[in-house]
This record gives structure tokens, sequence and C-alpha cells, in this order.
């Protein structure tokens, strides 16, 4: 009964990411820059430059979800062990940071190919 009930989670938390990464996504490409040069590329064919805006969106919408996944299950784990031995947190709190790396790895990478 257990296992059901944590596969209906997993496939309730995926099926939530990608409801809720629809309208990331959408914001992303309706951004003033993005849109106006997506814009402007499909009206002229141009739909390697469209790629590189649904790419650069689908950047930012992976590396923030990868990010929040990560200092979810890390906080939390860090949090229980700070209630049980207090003297762990500072330690605890830099592997928070570290997943929070990702978030910006993600954002460097969509700078980059925006700038490209």
């Amino acid at each position: 009964m257990k296992m059901n009930k944590v596969r209906f989670n997993r496939i309730a938390n995926i099926a939530r990411i990608s409801v809720l990464s629809i309208p990331l996504i959408a914001s992303a490409l309706m951004a003033e820059p993005a849109a106006e040069g997506a814009a402007v590329a499909a009206s002229t064919g141009d739909y390697a430059t469209v790629a590189k805006y649904i790419a650069i969106a689908l950047i930012m919408v992976c590396g923030s979800l990868a990010a929040s996944m990560a200092v979810s299950k890390v906080g939390t784990a860090a949090m229980g062990a700070a209630a049980e031995k207090p003297e762990v947190l500072s330690k605890a709190i830099i592997y928070v940071g570290l997943g929070e790396g990702i978030a910006l790895f993600g954002f460097l990478i969509a700078f980059f190919m925006l700038n490209k």
C-alpha cells in the first residue's frame, strides 16, 4: 500500500511540474526582448532563433526546478540534522547553497546563450 502511495506522489509531482512549467516557459518567451526577437525571427522564417529562445526558457525552467528539488531535500535533511546536533548546522547550510548553485548555473548558461 505504501509503495502505491509513493508512486502516486511521484506521478503527481511530475504532473505538477509539467503543468507549472508551461506558464514559466510562456512567460520567458513573452519577456520583452525575447518575445520581440522571437516574433521577428518567426515572421522572417529564422526558426533557429526561435529554437534558441525556447532552449533558453527550458534551461531556466529545468535549472530552477532542479535547484528547488535539491534545496527541498537537502534543506529538510539539514534542519533534521541540526535539530539533533546544532553544531552541524553551519556545514549543512553549505550543502543547501550548493543546491542553489544549480539555479545560478542555469541562469548563467541562459544568459550566455541570450548574448550569443
